[in-house]
């Protein structure tokens, strides 16, 4: 089968509302999407899971328990539910049941396979500042790797920009499903993310090229002039939210003329740049940051602060669980790895407990991603190892929490948990049929649902998708890889 979707075809938008004037209801356009998703959900029959141990997601373990999904909705969770006439019920004893795995760092399809140069797409390192480009402009949507992705559970991934640059550009949450073009799988309604980096990578970048920054002091002062501009061109453009508004900032003279460092830095024109980073301001895109110490993530809490963007989550942080109780009273979560460190200088201090201590305080949000082509494959064994680290240490962290790490968290970050990462009623039926326990080595994806429809089948190849770059490849071959 050579898809299990056809993409829609892509709208085509005029570019008028672009030249238009300023105006006061200006501010809704820096995040206005002129490529808007095409997505349309498979088609999808009433399925009732039958007698599977069942992770909700929101810190519940159901043993024996039922999921009835009708319409790309979970209907109901909970024992001994009954099948109307019509409903295709699959006997799930032995089995366990969750929500589909979200992955909040993915490079897949801006870094596809094969990992050739020609594929290199992820970093628009030609400037500190890029915050004009969109991941979803580079997604190639045929990348082998989000079939793989599917078969280890992966239901919904934010695709980001690399960490060349100081402001990399806007990530795209996307579900998991094959389609001809990006907009086809890109998730209706979702928030866009900005990706950020602090640290080693944007300093050894320019600083390798003898522009700025080549210093961490450097780093900062990008990140102020970048938000500084950004400030402006939001008062410039009737931006802000009438029940939030800012106070005067110290650029700003005290009548609040705006003559200032960053003033006429637009020109009174379009700004794609500056259009990203003042819906940052805004709250209407999150920002994620590639952050690594302790102290640096500190200082990024304070830059938010300044400049009145909220931060969702800081990604990598080996040493997150240095100040986990703030990022727990902050709001923020951490996106983390379960033991990857000591690859370079700044991931010198990370310690295996660090998932397990994020999420230790109250209202800790801590979060298991992948940023691989491979590790996406297995975030649920990549949780597995956080849960094994903890319990060497006295922490004994059962299987119901542990699932919100690579569901519910992760979907809170994206801004999508109102919507999916967990099995409650109302919300989409993105589930996952594991053949034991997920958290065992030897766990595996059996079927895969994306709001209803049964996008992967281990045991049917008919719902095994392979990419069209894949056709006739001797690793596209049942058995051979995918």
């Amino acid at each position: 089968m050579r898809h299990l979707l056809l993409a829609a075809a892509a709208l085509a938008l005029g570019t008028a509302a672009c030249a238009a004037a300023p105006t006061a209801a200006a501010a809704s356009r820096f995040t206005d999407d002129p490529y808007p998703s095409t997505y349309k959900p498979l088609p999808s029959e009433p399925v009732l899971l039958r007698n599977a141990t069942v992770l909700t997601g929101t810190g519940q373990r159901l043993d024996g328990a039922d999921v009835l999904m009708r319409d790309g909705r979970i209907v109901q969770v909970g024992a001994a539910l009954q099948a109307a006439p019509g409903v295709r019920v699959v006997d799930a004893t032995g089995k366990w049941v969750t929500p589909g795995i979200i992955d909040v760092h993915s490079h897949l399809g801006v870094y596809p396979s094969p990992g050739v140069k020609a594929h290199s797409d992820g970093n628009e390192s030609t400037a500190p500042v890029t915050a004009n480009v969109w991941a979803e402009h580079s997604v190639w949507p045929q990348d082998p790797g989000f079939a793989a992705a599917l078969a280890g559970g992966v239901t919904t991934l934010q695709v980001l920009p690399g960490s060349a640059n100081l402001v990399g550009g806007r990530g795209v949450t996307l579900r998991n499903v094959p389609a001809t073009s990006y907009q086809a799988m890109k998730f209706p309604g979702a928030p866009w993310g900005l990706k950020m980096a602090c640290g080693e990578n944007p300093k050894r970048v320019y600083g390798g090229k003898g522009t700025t920054p080549s210093t961490r002091m450097g780093n900062v002062a990008g990140y102020r002039a970048a938000f500084i501009d950004a400030s402006e061109y939001l008062r410039k453009n009737g931006g802000g939210k009438p029940q939030e508004k800012p106070k005067r900032r110290w650029w700003q003279s005290a009548d609040g003329d705006g003559k200032g460092d960053s003033a006429g830095d637009a020109g009174g024109k379009r700004d794609l740049k500056l259009d990203t980073l003042a819906g940052a301001i805004n709250g209407d895109i999150l920002v994620h940051i590639h952050c690594y110490r302790a102290d640096e993530m500190a200082t990024m809490i304070d830059l938010a602060k300044e400049f009145g963007f909220r931060i969702a989550a800081f990604h990598h942080g080996v040493e997150a669980y240095k100040l986990a109780d703030r990022l727990a009273a902050e709001g923020i979560c951490g996106a983390l790895w379960a033991d990857w460190w000591g690859f370079k200088m700044e991931a010198f201090d990370g310690i295996q407990e660090n998932i397990a201590l994020v999420d230790r305080p109250k209202n800790g949000c801590a979060i298991v991603h992948s940023d691989s082509d491979e590790g996406i494959q297995r975030l649920n064994q990549e949780a597995a190892k956080v849960m094994a680290n903890a319990r060497r240490a006295g922490m004994d962290i059962p299987p119901e929490r542990a699932i919100g790490w690579v569901t519910s968290n992760a979907a809170r970050s994206l801004g999508v948990a109102d919507r999916t990462g967990s099995l409650e009623a109302g919300k989409l039926a993105d589930v996952v049929v594991w053949n034991r326990d997920p958290f065992s080595s030897y766990a595996q994806a059996e079927q895969v649902y994306i709001e209803g429809a049964r996008v992967y089948d281990r045991h049917d190849p008919a719902r095994q998708p392979r990419s069209d770059f894949m056709l006739g490849q001797p690793a596209a071959a049942p058995g051979g890889g995918l």
